[in-house]
């Protein structure tokens, strides 16, 4: 088990790290797509899509870090007044819906990606890149993120995880 959530873990680094360099990527090419539009007065072809699509790739690749890190919104007024019990039921009742509807997200995402790839999709600019390539950002972030709902779920059913990270004895009364 250690395996497993050490591997996924690793992964989802691989992603934040990914999805970092796909941010900078967008913002180099916007500044080329400012250099060449507004000062050499040329037209820019390419930047708005690729920015676009580096910019959903970077979300959908960012989500298994940001679940590794605990960076998503969390409103923790409930868990303080429960106890590490109502915590743990309450964190993995979260994880599951969670869980479950990111595998849904991937597997349509998978499904579209798989019509794009077979029927040749491409966009309908001039550039005209192939569209499999962005939509592959969706089932593969969605199938990440849902690889670190699984290893969270382990980390807390094992006791190496804190739900919400709160210590048994931290209550409000």
């Amino acid at each position: 088990m250690n395996i497993f959530i050490e591997a996924v873990r690793r992964l989802s680094v691989a992603c934040g790290v990914a999805s970092v360099l796909l941010l900078i990527a967008s913002v180099v090419v916007v500044c080329h797509l400012v250099i060449v539009r507004y000062g050499l007065g040329a037209s820019a072809i390419w930047q708005h899509e690729f920015v676009t699509f580096s910019l959903i790739g970077a979300t959908f690749l960012g989500g298994p870090y940001v679940l590794l890190t605990k960076g998503h919104v969390n409103v923790d007024l409930l868990p303080i007044y429960l106890g590490h019990r109502g915590r743990v039921a309450l964190a993995l009742l979260s994880s599951v819906l969670s869980l479950i509807f990111c595998v849904i997200i991937a597997w349509r995402g998978l499904l579209w990606w798989e019509e794009a790839w077979v029927g040749n999709w491409h966009g309908e600019t001039v550039w005209a890149p192939p569209l499999w390539i962005p939509y592959i950002a969706m089932p593969l972030g969605m199938g990440l993120l849902s690889l670190q709902y699984v290893a969270d779920m382990l980390s807390l059913i094992t006791g190496r995880d804190m739900p919400f990270g709160l210590k048994p004895e931290e209550r409000q009364s």
